[in-house]
């Protein structure tokens, strides 16, 4: 299979561009109706987390989920009934809450009034997380200086293998899986109430390294191109290192992705939206190498002149087509 990127490009642009509008709008609308572009959890909101199982082999309600309503009243005369709310889990026998910081006794009487108003639930699978506030803007501002580090990283370090030209471009891919992977999440936040926490942060910075890889092979074997052929024209180079490059980047994606695949499929609630950020960035990753920042460079190089290596045309005049006056 031979694919022809630069002939296709407008096809190439035209999809990413559709995706990264639609992640966009989606951060637009989230940021509108939560405050943030992606439903902020725990670790970067603040407050208190109360994860609570109901104990189906005690009681015979686990029939049915959780009457949302009724656990609003309990919050009610707990005087936090501005908390969020989510079922979890296939049967919907899992009630998770998030509130403002609770202290101990507040928790020991929330868990009571629950317990006897909805319960009984089970206390060996009770799980309570307390993040203060500060300490969950520290992380978010952490997370995101991590994100802003990699990139200049990226930059700095492709400039120096490569040419600046190289590592704008690059860094032009990486945003689009990025921005992509957000938008992914912005949706699920809107429609399932999916928060986004520090593992989410751990996942983008993942993306970025898998995806800088794979284009740092393609630009890697489109300078040996350019070197082997001094004469060619910088479309049909970067075609061939595609192609050269092509099976590589597609065996490497998917044998990523099969792990991945399984731990979204059994893993639990936390690392199945960790591997899922995972599966969309790896995919959007190899995406943009071969698709994106491929035919980036092509057209970068042919508008400002450089179509033709102009090392390879000072060492060889005659590689260069003839001009006419």
């Amino acid at each position: 299979m031979k694919l022809n990127i630069i002939q296709q490009r407008g096809l190439w642009w035209a999809i990413s561009g559709a995706l990264v509008l639609v992640s966009l709008v989606a951060m637009a609308i989230s940021w509108q109706q939560l405050g943030a572009p992606l439903k902020p959890g725990l670790d970067f909101a603040g407050g208190t987390r109360l994860q609570l199982t109901r104990a189906c082999t005690i009681t015979a309600t686990c029939t049915e989920g959780f009457d949302l309503a009724e656990v609003r009243q309990v919050l009610a005369q707990q005087e936090i009934e501005s908390s969020s709310l989510q079922t979890l889990g296939d049967d919907k026998q899992v009630l998770s809450i998030r509130t403002r910081d609770l202290s101990v006794d507040e928790r020991t009487e929330l868990q009571t009034a629950l317990d006897e108003a909805i319960g009984p639930f089970d206390p060996d699978s009770t799980q309570i997380d307390t993040v203060g506030p500060v300490v969950g803007k520290q992380l978010l501002v952490g997370g995101l200086l991590a994100l802003l580090v990699s990139f200049a990283g990226i930059v700095i370090y492709m400039s120096l293998r490569f040419k600046l030209d190289y590592a704008l471009l690059a860094i032009l891919a990486l945003a689009h899986d990025v921005i992509i992977t957000a938008g992914l999440f912005a949706i699920l936040g809107l429609v399932l109430g999916v928060e986004v926490d520090s593992l989410f942060i751990v996942s983008l910075l993942t993306i970025v390294g898998f995806s800088v890889n794979d284009t740092v092979v393609i630009y890697d074997r489109v300078r040996e191109n350019m070197k082997l052929n001094p004469g060619s024209h910088i479309n049909d180079i970067v075609d061939s290192a595609v192609n050269q490059t092509l099976a590589r980047s597609i065996n490497t994606t998917l044998t990523v992705l099969l792990p991945l695949a399984a731990i979204v499929i059994f893993g639990g609630q936390t690392l199945k939206y960790f591997a899922l950020a995972l599966i969309v960035g790896f995919v959007s990753g190899a995406y943009s190498s071969i698709f994106i920042a491929s035919s980036l460079l092509a057209l970068w190089r042919e508008r400002t002149g450089q179509a033709y290596d102009a090392n390879a045309a000072a060492a060889d005049p005659s590689s260069q087509p003839e001009t006419f006056s």
